[in-house]
């Protein structure tokens, strides 16, 4: 396979703290010989373990640019024992477009790793990060949250992986994490996700969903700052005690957690996030807005626990993830 089409302007290997790009080239209408330009930045000091964190892998959620772009103003190399690696925005194109997938490709960043140097702009950066970046890591946290079409209670997730000596290390960095509430997360399609590729790899692994509807909160980037200082503790890059707080710990056992819309329309929500329901306790109506007097679909929930997820935008349609049940443990 041809070497990645991406140069970076830092230095993975040297001691201190560099700010720079993931330079891709782009020619368009507007810039001929012009390039995609993803920040970057690489703080290192001496031997240690090394940390991974991206945010906007989905362009339209924020909590994880904000929080990250923080880090890397106030980062310290004098204070660490190891190496960060930061990319607030990893999808750029679709980050700088608000858009959860690329401008450029309609690439979804999360749907195509382990990427392809000769494939999509998307793929690319994809490969970028399977080649490259990953294989420095031995630590890997990506920051979601529910983008402009989803709403969650905020939390950190871990998988369950067929090593478990692996799942343990990353359920342990969950709960460094210490979010609100610590899910053992039950994916969609894994197959082509930067998740999958991060453990097949042997990395510990963990990964947010914090709130949603596109926009932030003091709220939910304050959860995100205190996981980075956490977690950053928790690997023995920085010194000092986890700020621990309650967390709720949830699973997702099977695909009764999920209710997806089969039809299209007005939602209208009947419980809230957070609130506990029942097995086939009612969730949702769906209105037919093409006409009146024609009566709502009704959605019930497959499984006792708590509702942690919900589609956000008032209209829906046919196919739209419309809510999440998870179980607590």
């Amino acid at each position: 396979m041809q070497d990645s089409p991406i140069t970076p302007t830092v230095d993975f290997d040297r001691d201190g703290v560099q700010h720079g790009f993931l330079k891709l080239p782009h020619s368009h209408d507007t810039s001929a010989w012009g390039s995609i330009m993803i920040p970057i930045t690489v703080a290192k000091n001496g031997e240690g373990p090394t940390i991974l964190f991206t945010g906007a892998n989905h362009g339209d959620e924020y909590e994880g640019p904000v929080a990250l772009f923080d880090l890397a103003h106030q980062i310290k190399a004098d204070e660490l024992s190891g190496r960060v690696i930061i990319v607030p925005g990893m999808n750029y194109p679709a980050f700088q477009a608000g858009r959860r997938t690329s401008p450029i490709d309609g690439g979804n960043m999360n749907r195509v790793f382990p990427g392809d140097p000769e494939g999509t702009f998307t793929e690319k950066i994809a490969d970028y990060f399977t080649r490259i970046l990953l294989p420095l890591a031995d630590y890997v946290v990506d920051f979601h949250a529910g983008g402009k079409t989803m709403e969650f209670l905020p939390f950190c997730c871990a998988h369950v992986l067929e090593d478990k000596e692996q799942q343990a290390r990353c359920i342990d960095a969950m709960k460094a994490f210490n979010a609100p509430n610590s899910v053992m997360l039950l994916e969609i399609d894994a197959a082509n996700m930067y998740d999958t590729t991060a453990e097949n790899m042997g990395k510990v692994f963990i990964s947010t969903e914090l709130a949603g509807g596109g926009s932030t909160s003091s709220y939910t980037v304050g959860i995100a700052k205190k996981g980075i200082r956490n977690i950053l503790r928790h690997a023995g890059i920085t010194k000092g005690d986890l700020e621990v707080s309650d967390t709720l710990n949830l699973d997702m056992p099977d695909q009764r957690c999920f209710v997806f819309s089969e039809t299209s329309g007005l939602v209208e929500h009947y419980i809230d996030l957070g609130d506990e329901v029942k097995t086939g306790q009612l969730i949702a109506k769906v209105h037919n807005i093409e006409r009146t007097g024609v009566p709502p679909q009704e959605y019930y929930s497959g499984i006792d626990g708590i509702y942690m997820g919900r589609h956000f935008p008032g209209l829906i349609t046919l196919g739209d993830f419309l809510g999440v049940v998870a179980v607590p443990m």
